[in-house]
């Protein structure tokens, strides 16, 4: 078994065809058929179904699929490090945060990261499920993650600081007179809330519990944006972290009372190259306390 024939089975498994996977990987789709057959032949067993809407993978694919982008993973890194000289840092580093969490930090620190190293290649991605981005920290295929909570040591764990949870409004709305929003004063309001499974949704009903509040639903999105548009065209008010505030809407932000704090931890793989090490300085440099909120009028 080879590291290519791992790459070629998880991109069989991100695009559900061997056409597609060849068309990413940038290989002929004949070379990448004859190394999952072989790899198949290898493992003595079938990796992937053949369905109506593509190649799927199989329960034994998908427990082989885990172990497999750990090892590219891996691989990745030791390439990285073995290449990283003074001045000079190369590979692939894989970010992700708790959505909503560095939506205004995030990019200026990957924006001097890339300055300070320009052959380094960073894919960022947003992830709603807490459990799901703790799993996939405990896999080891993040390099670095933000969020609210882990279980990481304290080597591993860095508290950047707090982010705070701002109430939208919808123009006009009665509250904007405020400076702060009394929790209690939204009861009865509609809510624009995320998917079930999201952290942002189990804050939101935390506080909706703690508050004696009652989750009146308007609507369910999957991203903070789209939460902070629909909220100030009317449909209900909703709750997001501040930096996660699109610019344009900071008007129709305030923050609430009693504040609605959540700690912001930056999660280094174990045994952290200088990438993400570089990556976490960067990100200390940056401002998590700032609320977006604009001064009643």
């Amino acid at each position: 078994m080879s590291l290519r024939q791992y790459e070629y089975a998880l991109a069989i498994a991100e695009k559900g065809s061997v056409t597609a996977a060849a068309e990413m990987l940038r290989v002929a789709q004949p070379s990448v058929s004859q190394q999952i057959r072989g790899l198949e032949r290898e493992l003595g067993v079938q990796l992937f179904d053949r369905t109506p809407s593509g190649l799927v993978p199989t329960a034994v694919g998908r427990a082989f699929l885990r172990e497999a982008e750990v090892a590219v993973s891996a691989s990745r890194r030791a390439r990285a490090t073995a290449r990283a000289g003074a001045d000079e840092l190369v590979g692939e580093l894989v970010v992700a945060a708790q959505m909503g969490f560095g939506t205004r930090q995030m990019p200026g620190a990957l924006g001097a990261l890339r300055r300070r190293f320009p052959r380094l290649e960073v894919t960022v991605f947003e992830e709603p499920s807490s459990a799901e981005l703790e799993r996939l920290c405990h896999r080891g295929v993040l390099d670095l993650a933000l969020m609210a909570a882990c279980e990481r040591t304290p080597a591993d764990a860095h508290h950047l600081g707090d982010e705070e949870f701002v109430v939208v409004l919808g123009a006009g709305h009665r509250l904007l007179a405020s400076g702060r929003v009394e929790l209690r004063e939204l009861a009865g309001e509609p809510w624009v809330r995320f998917d079930r499974d999201s952290a942002l949704d189990g804050v939101l009903l935390a506080v909706l519990r703690d508050n004696d509040l009652a989750p009146t639903t308007a609507a369910r999105v999957s991203q903070t944006a789209t939460a902070v548009r629909w909220a100030a065209q009317g449909l209900g008010v909703t709750l997001v972290p501040a930096s996660a505030v699109p610019e344009g809407y900071e008007h129709l932000v305030r923050p609430v009372c009693p504040v609605v704090p959540q700690p912001v931890i930056a999660v280094l793989r174990h045994g952290a190259g200088p990438a993400e090490t570089a990556l976490l300085e960067l990100l200390r440099q940056e401002a998590w306390t700032e609320a977006a909120v604009s001064p009643a009028s």
